[in-house]
């Protein structure tokens, strides 16, 4: 009985401790004296030297990202592998995420580097919510010391259950066993305009819209609540016992929506595609797509991409 009782001690213990997916202001700032918080400022390097939460060490969003002729491709294991030494990062670590909270746009880029750290072997992680503009409004303190840390000898491997390959999702599409959710904006899903980097527009055959800013108010960039997260999943009509496939351009809006539903709801079987549209529509082979326009749109859309580029 004894033994017992400690077990469920222990094991009570062990899920107090489990980090939150999401952290608000004041709950950071009373993690921040424990040394296995690591919080990484994944905004640009001038915005973080102006000023910053304190101990935050800066890894700006692009470091995590692909080349730019596909930026939502995962980078090679090599270089993220230094990107998280360089942090001291370790399987012990817990590391806090902090965008710069603009918007519900900017939240992708707190998600997106989340699933990269936990793709990588890390499992006590959580996301600021509101980045740092929340931090601000709660009149927390900041400061513009340059934080640094020994670096670690962690050595990650790729959780290759939580990515979703462009040969795995050819297999998915001809059998319809999954459920492919399209994460960016109704233009871009019904095939009105593409990513700059795309060759097409469009989105994979059979996919559903969810767009990545339905889990949070008009305006805002503070998640909402698991209740109300709950109500949006069930009004899109997701069948939460397939496995779904996240993506939207480059793997940044997707972020979103997985971690909505990977994160914060819990959903067992939510892969993301990092490469996502701009990846599927650069393949040699001309791969399936729906929504896909007319020769006629195709050259508008071109036109005013090509215009956008050259005189913006």
């Amino acid at each position: 009985m004894k033994r017992l009782t400690t077990l469920i001690f222990g094991l009570a213990l062990s899920a107090a401790a489990a980090a939150q997916p999401l952290l608000s202001p004041t709950e950071l700032q009373t993690r921040l004296a424990d040394p296995q918080v690591r919080v990484i400022d994944i905004r640009d390097p001038k915005s973080y030297a102006a000023k910053h939460i304190p101990g935050a060490i800066n890894a700006p969003y692009g470091s995590w990202r692909g080349a730019a002729s596909n930026p939502g491709e995962l980078p090679a294991l090599p270089k993220l592998t230094a990107l998280v030494q360089s942090m001291g990062l370790t399987a012990a670590t817990h590391a806090v995420v902090v965008s710069s909270g603009a918007d519900a746009s900017d939240f992708g880029a707190s998600a997106r580097v989340y699933w990269t750290l936990k793709v990588l072997g890390l499992t006590d992680l959580s996301v600021l919510n509101g980045g740092l503009k929340a931090w601000a409004q709660a009149g927390l303190p900041q400061n513009d010391v340059l934080a640094t840390a020994a670096a670690s000898k962690f050595q990650p491997q790729i959780n290759a259950s939580m990515v979703a390959s462009k040969d795995e999702l050819l297999q998915r599409i001809k059998s319809g066993d999954s459920v492919l959710i399209d994460a960016r904006p109704a233009e871009f899903f019904l095939g009105d305009t593409r990513h700059q980097a795309a060759k097409l527009p469009g989105t994979l055959k059979g996919a559903v819209n969810l767009e990545h800013d339905k889990w949070f108010a008009p305006g805002s960039s503070i998640f909402m609540s698991v209740a109300q997260a709950k109500q949006v999943a069930a009004a899109s009509l997701i069948d939460p016992e397939k496995e779904t496939v996240s993506f939207c351009n480059t793997g940044h809006w997707a972020a979103t929506n997985w971690f909505a539903m990977s994160e914060v709801l819990g959903q067992k079987n939510v892969k993301l595609y990092a490469g996502s549209m701009v990846d599927w529509s650069q393949d040699a082979n001309g791969l399936t797509m729906d929504n896909v326009p007319g020769r006629t749109k195709q050259l508008l859309i071109d036109a005013k991409l090509w215009a956008e580029r050259t005189f913006q």
